[in-house]
């Protein structure tokens, strides 16, 4: 499996369209977003200022993007192309290449999460202790795997054709409804209800409360823990009947 992780993550860092989207994109919406931004004035119901705020959420967003983007339409095409079938081939068991893809997606998101927070600094000051950017770091590295789960899903849900338009779809509509490009205190109070349950917003909860150094809150880590349960379950199900299937 060491093997099949080490091949994932060259294919990944050899495809540039894939890094640029994944880990220069989300700094870059961030300082377009927050370049001109007041760095005192705070959002209603946060006590963050907007740099602060838009670091975590465009930090989630380019994990978001990396594992999601990356995993889904990879995994589609590979099924097609036959390659999948050829693992089954090997001693490799079925939980391993899931491992192996959600591993790979995963190390990838790390300088997406680290390019954001060093532009934030960098650029409109944002100023943390030690332990906050650490805590901060690992919180969205690893709240990043509830998402890589879906896209391991999605890849086995829709053939090569297909998967893009359902993952854009998926893609941009967590982003928005979870608030990554947008604090939810800008939406009408009916949107607001909702996005309280869409794993998004959970996800970049975790980061907020880490940066108003408070403990995450537990509805957030229940909501993330569901949305994982479902997630890796849809994975593992759609794997076996696409075993069945080949």
């Amino acid at each position: 499996m060491n093997g099949l992780i080490k091949l994932e993550l060259t294919r990944a860092l050899r495809n540039r369209k894939f890094l640029f989207f994944s880990v220069i994109y989300p700094s870059v919406l961030f300082l377009l977003i927050a370049g001109s931004a007041d760095s005192t004035t705070k959002i209603d119901g946060t006590g963050l200022t907007l740099p602060t705020y838009m670091m975590v959420s465009m930090a989630s967003f380019g994990a978001l993007t990396a594992v999601l983007m990356g995993n889904s339409e990879r995994i589609a095409k590979e099924r097609e192309n036959g390659w999948v079938r050829q693992l089954r081939l090997t001693s490799l068991p079925g939980r391993g290449f899931v491992l192996a893809k959600t591993a790979s997606a995963a190390v990838v998101s790390l300088p997406s999460i680290v390019v954001v927070f060093v532009a934030a600094a960098a650029v409109k000051h944002v100023r943390l202790d030690a332990w906050q950017w650490l805590v901060l770091t690992a919180a969205i590295w690893a709240g990043s795997l509830v998402f890589a789960a879906l896209g391991v899903a999605l890849g086995y849900l829709a053939s090569g054709d297909a998967v893009r338009p359902i993952t854009m779809i998926t893609y941009f509509g967590l982003s928005i409804l979870g608030g990554l490009w947008m604090p939810t205190a800008t939406f009408p109070e009916w949107l607001q209800q909702i996005s309280k349950w869409v794993p998004t917003h959970a996800y970049a909860a975790l980061g907020q409360a880490i940066e108003q150094n408070q403990a995450p809150h537990a509805e957030d880590i229940a909501v993330l823990a569901v949305y994982f349960a479902l997630f890796t379950g849809g994975a593992a199900w759609l794997y076996r009947k696409d075993t069945l299937k080949a």
